[in-house]
């Protein structure tokens, strides 16, 4: 699959930080303190080549332009980012302080929400240069920067799991008996490249190891009687995909299609939950419900979901104790599990958009039992 999307616009990273900027205001914050890694490639297109200790900051502020402080000899990358037109960038060279070039774009006791990537040195040089300034962790005091998606990066999204779709149906033809998890998980890698994906995972978990919801492929040889949990996603075109089915290796027990069953109808009704005006806690609640009156809610021991965008894992997260409320354009990983200790597993995930009315599915494989040999 190459078809490559168009780019994001000058003007859709101006709006992304227009955005950011007026969410301060509510948050109670002087303004934002963007350094490399996600939040930065989101905002302004700005992905350094490489992070090092030499600070690089993005400062974002309700009503002011935004600034851009990068290390001078990165000046001309930082220039050449897609977002770059729509702020202002200023360098500091080796040998200065880049602290003190810094202390002219922010407030001299200003409470400022801060990138969770920050490494410590630029925060404790940040505190050392303006003293009075506080700083909180982004996803604290905005949790859901990146959390409802515009058209452009539900497309991206779409498509990585359409991707992610195909790489599942075509190792669905291979022959898993006789052969080692992490030979199975190598096929399974190798498809999510050739179909796109730029960075993959591939986790493959048979038998008793299927019962570890992290298990990592492994030397076991798959055999007849297996369940088999494939976990399986990553990037493509900046987007992740991330979907997780159970197959079995040859005919399963009745208590094995039990399970399965259970845990299927658990994340479809978590999936039919998913609307805008409902909390991520009573998606939670209602796949675990299910599971629970199954007789199974003891070993319903992983998440039941998270946002997922241009990192795997993101607010809004599904969990009892969540009661942010869905919003059209939010994207969700959302999955239902159970887990018996020492004997197998039943993993199912989907990636699923939030609609302006209800919801839809980005990943469309089989979610019934798939008998393999």
């Amino acid at each position: 699959m190459n078809d490559t999307p168009a780019p994001f616009t000058e003007q859709d990273y101006a709006a992304r930080m227009t955005r950011a900027a007026r969410d301060t205001t509510e948050a109670g914050l002087a303004g934002l303190l963007i350094t490399p890694g996600p939040d930065l490639t989101w905002l302004c297109g700005y992905r350094p080549a490489s992070t090092t200790e030499r600070l690089t900051l993005l400062v974002l502020t309700p009503g002011s332009e935004p600034r851009l402080l990068v290390p001078s000899l990165e000046r001309p990358d930082a220039e050449a980012a897609p977002g770059a037109n729509a702020l202002r960038i200023s360098d500091w060279r080796d040998g200065q302080d880049p602290y003190a070039a810094a202390t002219g774009l922010l407030l001299p006791n200003g409470r400022y929400g801060v990138s969770d990537t920050t490494w410590a040195v630029h925060l404790l040089g940040l505190q050392e240069a303006l003293p009075l300034t506080t700083y909180r962790p982004l996803t604290v005091v905005l949790p859901l920067l990146r959390a409802v998606k515009d058209t452009h990066e539900v497309a991206r999204l779409t498509a990585a799991g359409a991707a992610a779709d195909a790489a599942y149906e075509e190792i669905l033809a291979t022959r898993f008996t006789g052969r080692r998890e992490s030979e199975v998980a190598a096929d399974l890698a190798r498809l999510l490249h050739e179909q796109g994906h730029t960075e993959v995972f591939a986790a493959v978990a048979s038998g008793r190891n299927s019962a570890n919801p992290h298990h990592r492929s492994g030397d076991r040889t798959l055999k007849k009687g297996d369940m088999v949990v494939l976990h399986l996603g990553g990037r493509k075109d900046g987007y992740n995909s991330h979907t997780t089915r159970t197959i079995h290796v040859g005919d399963p027990t009745e208590e094995q299609r039990r399970v399965h069953d259970t845990v299927r109808t658990a994340q479809q009704s978590a999936v039919e939950a998913t609307a805008p005006g409902v909390t991520c806690q009573e998606i939670d609640r209602r796949a675990r419900e299910l599971i629970e009156n199954a007789g199974y809610g003891e070993y319903a021991t992983e998440l039941t979901g998270h946002g997922i965008g241009i990192t795997a894992h993101e607010p809004p997260y599904l969990t009892e104790s969540e009661q942010t409320y869905l919003v059209p354009g939010m994207c969700l990983s959302i999955g239902s599990g159970v887990y018996l200790p020492g004997r197998f597993g039943v993993r199912i995930t989907d990636v699923v958009t939030c609609t302006e009315d209800d919801r839809r599915r980005l990943n469309s494989t089989e979610h019934g039992m798939t008998i393999v040999e």
